[in-house]
């Protein structure tokens, strides 16, 4: 199961970057022969100063003068300078808005043919909203406020949604397995300032109520190489679950595309009542390395000291490290291929329990094809299982998943797409009599977001940003 599993990814991945390299090589064959300077992607260029403003001709990253919007992940994380922006955009004279989300309407069914006791099924709304401001402070300063909402704790439910093999945080005093935890009502609060210091170098300060720590590569919902899919990575407590974190403050140092960060938080994940503020404590820390070599690479190192995150193992402390790397290739105004490689480790329990992350998305105008596969290793304790496994075994865990999606139409910069996926998932031996051999997760879904940032285009949230400072 395991080679068929891995072969399938391999073969999927083959033909992706066989496509774009295709597709890359026939947008260079139909390019007109008029001669055009091309777009810089690395650096600011087009800012037009004069002694009464600054007018800009691209938009900048909240987190620094000097580097292009796209480059902002979650948090303060970086992506890829090609990645595409799914959002709108509101341009005044002192201040640019962005508002951008995704609303999920699905069934979702996690155990097809009835293979074992654990699957569910429901139909929900997995969702999040996110509003964005930013404006310059003097003329070397950037201030910037984050805010994401998330609706879950109403169109999903305070227990979660059905996900075969997940763990993490709890609900009514047990822990949640086998589904995946609502995200809080405020998912983010949270401000930031920027000062450039020097050329190409500037130093940041953000704090958040919750907030994003720096650990981890950016959240899954933020990754255009997993936007399509509405489920959470198995791997998500490995990786990055700390997404939410109610009190954290962050300290950055930028030197051209270098970037590192130190954070102190607060270790508890939030607890089950998802609309509260949660007490903030700052007991844990973490630092990340970023480091993004060309427009189509942005890499991550990150290690975290987590106090006591999950409320049913209060005395658990864990070390997370974590690493990714993120490939995104531009096919067009609106194609692209995006892939992600993370890993993920947490050592507890006198234990270290790694999870690997390998996803892609492959979009063609109108049509996206995606895929995700994941390995990850789960003791008895974290499945729930310590009743029938005294020793508390390791248990390893793959699942694989292909998706097909296709935009209906798009109204007022708005899609509304149509998609369907199945998750084939390999049962670790000792674990077949509770969930069966390869129980098979299927769901069908529309999908609500804004449309994708067309530049120069003629609609007139894809205009490049023009204001005053």
């Amino acid at each position: 199961m395991k080679k068929h599993i891995l072969l399938a990814v391999i073969l999927m991945l083959t033909a992706a970057t066989t496509y774009a390299q295709q597709m890359d090589h026939k947008q260079h064959m139909q390019k007109d022969t008029v001669p055009k300077k091309p777009m810089k992607h690395d650096h600011m260029q087009g800012m037009q100063h004069d002694t009464t403003k600054h007018k800009m001709n691209v938009m900048t990253s909240q987190f620094s003068l000097d580097l292009l919007m796209n480059r902002d992940g979650s948090g303060t994380s970086w992506v890829p300078d090609e990645t595409p922006m799914y959002m709108y955009m509101i341009h005044g004279k002192k201040w640019m808005h962005m508002i951008h989300g995704s609303f999920f309407a699905r069934y979702n069914k996690q155990d097809l043919f009835n293979k074992g006791s654990r699957g569910g099924s429901q139909f929900d709304v997995p969702n999040w909203l996110m509003y964005m401001a930013q404006r310059k402070v003097g003329k070397n300063g950037l201030f910037s406020v984050n805010t994401m909402f998330s609706f879950d704790p109403f169109l999903v439910g305070a227990g979660g949604y059905p996900l075969l093999y997940q763990t993490g945080e709890s609900y009514k005093g047990n822990k949640l397995v086998d589904k995946q935890h609502p995200h809080d009502l405020f998912s983010q609060l949270s401000i930031a300032y920027t000062q450039r210091v020097a050329k190409n170098t500037d130093v940041s300060l953000s704090v958040g109520y919750p907030g994003e720590p720096a650990l981890g590569p950016p959240v899954f919902m933020h990754r255009v190489s997993a936007m399509n899919n509405p489920d959470a990575p198995l791997s998500h407590h490995y990786a990055d679950a700390t997404h939410i974190t109610f009190g954290t403050a962050t300290l950055g140092f930028r030197y051209k595309n270098v970037k590192l960060e130190g954070s102190i938080f607060t270790g508890r994940e939030p607890d089950e009542f998802r609309y509260n503020f949660d007490k903030p404590k700052f007991d844990s820390y973490s630092m990340r390395l970023s480091v993004n070599p060309s427009k189509e690479w942005a890499l991550q190192v990150s290690h975290g000291w987590l106090k006591s995150p999950e409320e049913a193992e209060p005395g658990d402390n864990i070390k997370r490290f974590t690493a990714s790397a993120i490939h995104t290739k531009t096919l067009g105004d609106d194609s692209y291929v995006a892939t992600t490689l993370v890993y993920g480790q947490n050592d507890h329990h006198s234990k270290t329990q790694p999870g690997i992350l390998l996803e892609n998305s492959f979009q063609l105008s109108k049509t996206a094809i995606y895929g995700r596969y994941e390995y990850v290793v789960k003791d008895a304790g974290e499945l729930d299982l310590e009743a029938l496994y005294s020793t508390d075994p390791n248990f390893k865990i793959n699942a694989l998943t292909l998706g097909v999606n296709r935009i209906l139409t798009t109204y007022k910069q708005t899609n509304l797409t149509v998609g369907t996926q199945a998750t084939l998932n390999a049962s670790p031996s000792a674990l077949k009599p509770l969930y069966g051999n390869a129980p098979l997760g299927f769901q069908v879904y529309l999908r609500i977001t804004p449309a994708i940032m067309k530049m120069g285009g003629k609609p007139k949230m894809n205009k490049m940003m023009d204001m005053d400072m």
